[in-house]
């Protein structure tokens, strides 16, 4: 489970932060990509990493403010283009649908592969299978705007080798068997899998908290997470512009980290505002307001760990 910050900018690009996007790469976990929003430029973005679009299978949309979705019709085209057949399925407020399917109209493009929209009204539970929960939450933008939660599942434990073969089963495709059957014989004896299981794995957590003022919301999205990503366009001296624009400052991210006990806060959509020395205070104020913070750069990448108490 990787975090790729793919824009980390509010508003309008500038030289050093693209607009809005993020990608979850769960290559491991389900061989495929989720993407938390998509600004203009995206896709140019994903051209300096080693994503690959048709990896892309759900795309999950905050709000219909354009730095947060002008890239996707290009996106979807050029996956086509690069090879992806699968379905993708995108998640948004009520307006993404037409949004997209408009677009593509318009440019006369047409798509090889299926697209299902799952439009959100209200706070929901929008997937939970045998691997991952994910969550909806609204929040407070002035328009709909929604935040997410993604849960991994515990898992099974690791099977412990060295026990299996001090007890006689010999090292190679037998261990495939028991981890798949649940049991397998060798020289008369019954192996279980149940016997030989080291403690299951704890699965991860990560909030994805965009465009917002302060909202109770925000606690159900970021409780206990490994990661959580929070805008934090504004320094906590202007938050009367946060207010009145409808979003949040590096102290009002940071207080929820606290009160939530996060493992691991990223910054982004960081104003444009704040370049050279205003960038390095920016940078030294978060520190300060809650040690295990980043402020997300482009095409930066953070593996989701899962970190002691």
């Amino acid at each position: 489970m990787e975090l790729v910050f793919l824009g980390t900018g509010a508003g309008v690009p500038s030289k050093s932060r693209n607009v809005s996007s993020i990608a979850l790469k769960l290559l491991d976990e389900l061989n495929e990509i989720w993407l938390f929003d998509c600004g203009e430029a995206t896709q140019h973005q994903i051209l300096h990493t080693s994503i690959r679009p048709r990896k892309i299978k759900r795309i999950f949309i905050s709000h219909m403010h354009g730095d947060h979705i002008y890239g996707l019709p290009g996106l979807l085209v050029s996956r086509q283009n690069q090879g992806g057949q699968d379905p993708m399925t995108i998640y948004g407020p009520k307006g993404i649908k037409e949004f997209v399917l408009t677009n593509l109209r318009l440019s006369h493009s047409r798509l090889s592969y299926a697209i299902k929209f799952v439009e959100l009204e209200d706070d929901q539970t929008i997937i939970d299978d045998a691997t991952f929960k994910v969550s909806a939450y609204t929040l407070e933008h002035g328009v709909k705007s929604f935040g997410y939660r993604v849960e991994e599942k515990d898992s099974i434990g690791h099977l412990q080798a060295d026990r299996l073969i001090a007890d006689g089963l010999p090292a190679g495709p037998l261990f495939g068997q028991l981890k798949q059957k649940g049991e397998v014989e060798h020289n008369g004896k019954l192996y279980k899998r149940d016997d030989y299981l080291s403690a299951p794995v704890k699965g991860r957590i990560v909030g994805i908290i965009l465009d917002t003022r302060r909202t109770a919301k925000r606690e159900k999205i970021a409780k206990n997470c490994d990661a959580l990503i929070h805008e934090a366009t504004f320094k906590s001296a202007d938050k009367d512009l946060a207010y009145n624009y409808y979003h949040s400052t590096i102290n009002d991210a940071a207080e929820l980290a606290k009160s939530c006990q996060v493992k691991q806060l990223y910054l982004t959509h960081i104003s444009s505002r704040y370049l050279g020395e205003e960038l390095k205070q920016f940078i030294q104020e978060a520190k300060h307001a809650f040690a295990e913070t980043i402020v997300a750069r482009d095409l930066d990448h953070f593996e989701v760990m899962i970190k002691d108490d």
